[in-house]
């Protein structure tokens, strides 16, 4: 067995074993070169392909930040092994052994002190490991001395036939009493919504709602409450990625959460939804008080997610 950094010439083998091995999460070569090659911190010393008699017999992806994330900067002790896979018939031979290895120590000489399974923002493949779908490597990772932490979920929605229920019209008639709005994204708040999600909820939304504006999608994709001063306080979205049924993000601010308006908002994103013939929700990842909130309106997680971290 031989480990040799990322070469594109085994681009398309790779692909082909990612699909074989990681059954739950098929990718194209396409979407392969967006999330990791054409990422801002892609480097070939932290991605490695593992060759037995000159075929592909497995694959890591590991990422240390040499450009800075928004406010998280460089986070300069913090590294993430993104994705990890081996071929089912080269397994039991070390393989995954020595592609973590490899990575850990690479990771470590550039200053890293933990390492992340998945959830590298923005362009993570996995918010976690899936403890269902890959029980495997969750065995696998804690031999290796990684530590589970807090679950997260997908969830998802069928919208066939979606009303709004008598109770959410009944909120909203208060909500309207109490001088809320809830419109559609017009540009003229572009900036206040910058700003409002950059204080509220950080750079990351912020980043999610600048990039619809930037495509134009906004005016389709985004929802606002305005309070009785007309100031923006609740905000939700979709098509983060370019999928039209993927929800999210979506928050309101804190001091006027005790008026239902999220419940609200997020009925209206989905009537929205259904008016242009958009009939299924997911998005990828909530915690256990979202979960909470989803699963009375109707959602159902799909996939389950736990954090691993493992200090170097």
């Amino acid at each position: 067995m031989e480990i040799v950094s990322y070469d594109q010439r085994y681009e398309n083998d790779v692909v082909a074993l990612w699909n074989k091995t990681l059954t739950a999460d098929p990718i194209t070569v396409g979407k392969f070169r967006k999330q990791a090659l054409f990422d801002d911190n892609f480097d070939n010393e932290l991605c490695y392909i593992a060759l037995e008699e000159g075929n592909v017999a497995g694959f890591l992806l590991a990422t240390k930040r040499k450009f800075p994330y928004l406010e998280r900067g460089l986070e300069p002790t913090r590294g993430w092994i993104n994705v990890l896979f081996v071929d089912q018939k080269h397994r039991r031979k070390g393989i995954g052994d020595a592609l973590v290895a490899k990575a850990e120590k690479q990771l470590k000489s550039m200053g890293a002190e933990t390492i992340t399974l998945g959830a590298y923002s923005p362009n993570y493949f996995f918010p976690g490991v899936d403890v269902e779908n890959y029980d495997a490597a969750v065995k696998f990772f804690e031999t290796m001395g990684y530590q589970s932490g807090k679950e997260s979920y997908s969830m998802c929605k069928d919208l066939h036939g979606y009303q709004i229920s008598e109770d959410t019209r009944e909120k909203l008639s208060k909500a309207h009493e109490a001088g809320f709005r809830f419109i559609n994204f017009d540009y003229q708040y572009a900036l206040e919504l910058l700003e409002f999600l950059k204080e509220e909820f950080g750079g990351g939304w912020k980043r999610n709602a600048l990039i619809s504006m930037q495509s134009n999608t906004a005016e389709d994709c985004i929802l606002l409450v305005l309070d009785r001063e007309e100031k923006i306080v609740g905000f939700c979205m979709r098509m983060i990625d370019g999928n039209p049924m993927r929800f999210g993000p979506f928050g309101v601010k804190a001091d006027v959460r005790n008026y239902g308006i999220g419940g609200i908002l997020f009925d209206l994103m989905q009537f929205e939804m259904e008016k242009r013939g958009i009939y299924h929700l997911y998005f990828v990842s909530t915690d256990v008080p979202g979960r909470r909130f989803y699963e009375r309106h109707g959602l159902k997680v799909f996939r389950t997610f736990a954090d691993y971290q493992k200090t170097i």
